[in-house]
């Protein structure tokens, strides 16, 4: 009767360890997206912060998925770059 105590617990163990490593497989990549949603709203701020202000000089960077990615991963140099770009390849 000691046996099948020990093999119950042990079993256990073991299932509480397949849980655990089941459920943060599944749950890094949901983690990923999330992150890439709240970065990417932060970058659409950002963007449209700009093109408020870049209003009054005539200079705007469009809104698409594209620069909002950019601006939303890389923050403030993203933003710098998408300026750049948009000086140097024109309208």
């Amino acid at each position: 009767m000691g046996a099948d105590v020990v093999q119950l617990i042990l079993a256990g163990i073991f299932l509480l360890f397949l849980f655990y490593l089941v459920g943060s497989l599944l749950l890094k990549p949901l983690r990923w997206v999330f992150k890439i949603i709240i970065n990417s709203f932060f970058g659409l701020l950002l963007l449209w912060a700009f093109n408020f202000f870049g209003a009054h000089f005539n200079f705007f960077i469009p809104l698409n998925w594209l620069t909002v990615l950019i601006a939303g991963f890389l923050g403030l140099p993203g933003l710098l770059l998408l300026i750049f770009l948009r000086l140097v390849l024109g309208p």
